[in-house]
């Protein structure tokens, strides 16, 4: 690809960015390096690469391809998205105050509370959606605010711009979690935030067959520093996983548009149906987010939750479903459903699932790509069975 890729448009970015012709062969595709070391020329010359954990072509063309997309510096990628979470941390110190979304998914909270927390330093869990919560939690200590927005699973909406602000007015950096809208939807580092996050192991690869992790960082300062943690702890993605979330970000766009097409009619018929008796997604006209999500993002994502009432109510759904397949991850290509209290939340405490409101008669759903008749006829028939 020739030319600057900021002047292209998102989808030849994301099939051309970092990917040049192989100049050996003139291959299209990315080659798989896999390779655990390179043959130097001489003592003191190589190619470029000395050894895999430090360096290899496939990883480095994911790399430039997902900081093309989301408009950052430089791209980092891990083994998997908790990893990605874990090196961003790394940039505090013992002794340093972090301000959290109150709902993250279950395994960030789960590192922040029972590892990071034991190395001296301290989190605060706070409602983002509302600004002066966050504001009220800033410490002289606070070195970073990390929002995930939409949240997971209660699809709560934070305003990245005005938190980016706050952040950046108390010295601390804005890191987002992006991993639920994609940078095709949203894109947080043009809204102030210093440092996104994704799994890639969801939309990005979209397909459910590999499990990963992205860091985007937007000064050279970070962009070294993950470069030396990457090197010195060793949590890589592989040649193999690498190939595989650059095949699957090359469709990132028209996946991305049939998951929030077909999401919007499942949401259509659940906030209609009689035994629903909450809907939460953003694309809700009466969702409290929906303006903010408007403002600063160019959709409403594929992620659903509902609550059924009670865990029985919830069980009896599920297991008769034939299409939504029960499953924890979200992201591919087919449409995955939970029960979040007891799958991927059962980390967090009962009480404080409870006070978030968590509900054990809620179940979330990724909309997959499938044709949407069929997952409303399975939805149709498993609810009136409940």
């Amino acid at each position: 690809m020739k030319g600057d890729p900021k002047d292209l448009g998102f989808s030849t970015r994301a099939i051309h960015a970092g990917q040049p012709p192989d100049p050996n062969t003139g291959a299209v595709a990315v080659p798989i390096y896999q390779t655990s070391t390179y043959v130097q020329d001489e003592l003191g010359r190589n190619k470029g690469y000395e050894y895999a954990r430090v360096t290899n072509p496939t990883r480095d063309a994911l790399e430039a391809n997902v900081a093309a997309l989301e408009g950052g510096l430089a791209g980092h990628a891990f083994a998997s998205g908790m990893a990605a979470i874990h090196a961003m941390t790394s940039l505090l110190r013992e002794g340093d105050h972090a301000v959290v979304s109150r709902n993250v998914y279950g395994g960030t909270y789960r590192l922040f509370r029972q590892i990071l927390e034991r190395y001296g330093l301290s989190f605060s869990w706070v409602d983002t959606t509302d600004t002066s919560a966050v504001s009220a939690a800033l410490r002289e200590t606070t070195r970073l605010v990390f929002v995930e927005t939409p949240t997971n699973p209660l699809v709560e909406v934070s305003d990245i711009a005005a938190i980016s602000r706050i952040a950046h007015d108390a010295g601390a950096l804005l890191a987002v979690d992006n991993t639920f809208m994609s940078p095709y939807f949203q894109r947080p580092l043009s809204l102030g935030a210093d440092l996104v996050v994704h799994s890639t192991t969801k939309f990005l690869n979209g397909h459910s067959d590999s499990v990963g992790g992205v860091l985007i960082s937007t000064r050279e300062d970070d962009a070294e520093w993950f470069r030396f943690v990457i090197k010195s702890g060793g949590a890589i993605l592989s040649p193999f996983d690498s190939f595989l979330v650059l095949r699957g970000i090359k469709t990132l766009a028209v996946r991305m548009e049939r998951h929030e097409a077909n999401a919007q009619k499942l949401v259509a018929f659940l906030d209609d149906h009689p035994k629903v008796q909450k809907v939460l997604h953003p694309g809700l006209e009466s969702h409290p987010g929906h303006e903010v999500q408007k403002r600063q993002a160019s959709g409403f994502g594929a992620l659903i939750s509902f609550d059924l009432g009670s865990q029985a109510a919830a069980k009896r759904l599920l297991d008769r479903l034939q299409v939504l397949s029960l499953a924890e991850s979200l992201g591919g290509v087919e449409t995955l459903i939970s029960h979040p209290a007891t799958m991927t939340h059962a980390s967090v405490p009962a009480d404080v699932r409870a006070e978030l409101g968590i509900t054990e008669g809620m179940v979330r759903v990724s909309v997959g790509i499938e044709d949407v008749e069929d997952l409303l006829a399975d939805l149709s028939q498993a609810l009136d069975q409940v």
